[in-house]
């Protein structure tokens, strides 16, 4: 625990320099400095990653490593989302509790929620912080997840949970990341029957690496499946399990979750995405089209030219065009200025005094740093250009701005 006086240095320092602030330190004989240093980082780190929480001033934090795998608020808040339109889910386990921020938020609205984590040290500062923020109905429970889960089915006559959530951990024994369900820990492979045999449903936290068919094959109970980006990065896959259910196809739903406004959002089956047919454009028209991280991962290509009206521009470029503005589109919208074939003699003659551009290479032989040797162009400014292919196989250089 920290004194009094080391929570006022902290909150006096909150956007100091750490590394500056250990020699500062070194002058207060009566102060923890690697736990007030541990405790500031802390902070700025969630400043950004969980707002709600930086305004709260008793919270303790763990060593970085903890909190550079949690969830972010935005990704914390979709999963409540996600639990809190189900029927009748009250009760709540999650087995891999780490530093808290998905359980937090999804024990909103819970009668009963357990927590449980191996390490020790994370589940003391659960217990401070689940207080701090005014969640009660949390237990906390240190040990193995799976074992916790067998002792409360002991004093339960049916199912002890509606909703069991786990997040395995994604690296090996020496630290490096693994994206196969049975490299991870605990193996979801194995564990799975227990888990679905204690809850309605089972909410999977996996890498944005996963390959999606291949954990669907593994996960046959699977009813929804949701790619979760944030701000056009992909952070995450959630597979929703039901108990009992096997075969059905899954919808799977393409998130873009957005800093300064709404979010975007898509959903489909990948039977519709297989028999949807694709229309193609000849040429850029007025409106260029890129679909955000989570429809390209979700692999949602032929059914959008259907869904918006739209024509892609190559099958493998997944690009696409149109000459109406379409503003609920789940991707990036530019207005296409001009296009030209990518030969370096005439580049000059089309950009004109065009300085700086930001590049994207879509279905390209060239990369974005050679592109930008050949062309002399430095990053940014208000110029896009996608150097992709079009669907009769001319390589070309889109120059677009935003509407």
């Amino acid at each position: 625990m920290l004194t009094q006086a080391e929570k006022d240095f902290i909150q006096s320092n909150l956007h100091g320099d750490v590394s500056a602030m250990a020699l500062k330190l070194g002058r207060f004989t009566d102060l923890n400095a690697r736990l007030i240093l541990q405790q500031i980082a802390g902070y700025q780190t969630i400043e950004h990653k969980i707002p709600s929480w930086y305004k709260q001033r008793n919270l303790l934090f763990p060593k970085n490593l903890s909190l550079e795998q949690s969830s972010s608020e935005a990704t914390a808040k979709y999963k409540y989302q996600i639990i809190s339109g189900l029927p009748e889910i009250y009760s709540l386990a999650d087995v891999t509790g780490g530093f808290g921020v998905d359980c937090s938020f999804m024990a909103h609205g819970m009668d009963k929620v357990l927590y449980v984590e191996k390490q020790e040290a994370l589940c003391e500062l659960a217990e401070n912080n689940f207080k701090v923020l005014g969640l009660p109905q949390i237990q906390i429970r240190q040990g193995d997840g799976v074992e916790a889960i067998k002792t409360c089915r002991l004093t339960c006559t049916e199912k002890p949970f509606d909703l069991i959530f786990i997040d395995p951990a994604r690296r090996d024994s020496k630290g490096g990341k693994v994206v196969a369900l049975s490299d991870c820990e605990p193996d979801l492979t194995q564990i799975k029957p227990i888990l679905l045999e204690n809850a309605k449903y089972v909410l999977v936290k996996l890498s944005p690496m996963l390959d999606i068919a291949l954990a669907q094959k593994s996960l046959p109970e699977t009813v929804e499946i949701h790619i979760v980006s944030v701000d056009g990065e992909c952070k995450e896959l959630l597979f929703l399990l039901k108990s009992g259910h096997a075969a059905e196809e899954p919808e799977i739903h393409c998130t873009n979750l957005r800093t300064n406004d709404f979010g975007q959002f898509f959903t489909f089956k990948k039977s519709v995405e297989k028999t949807a047919e694709c229309r193609y454009a000849e040429n850029p028209e007025a409106f260029l089209f890129e679909p955000n991280a989570s429809i390209l991962k979700g692999g949602a290509f032929s059914i959008l030219t259907q869904a918006f009206d739209l024509r892609e521009l190559h099958p493998n470029s997944h690009l696409y065009t149109s000459n109406q503005y379409i503003p609920d589109f789940p991707g990036r919208v530019f207005c296409v200025e001009s296009f030209f074939p990518f030969h370096i003699k005439d580049l000059k003659k089309h950009l004109g005094q065009v300085s700086k551009a930001n590049i994207t290479v879509r279905n390209f032989p060239n990369t974005v740093a050679e592109i930008r040797q050949k062309t002399g162009l430095r990053d940014g400014g208000e110029i896009y250009l996608f150097a992709t292919t079009l669907s009769d196989e001319r390589k070309v250089l889109i120059c677009c701005k935003k509407p």
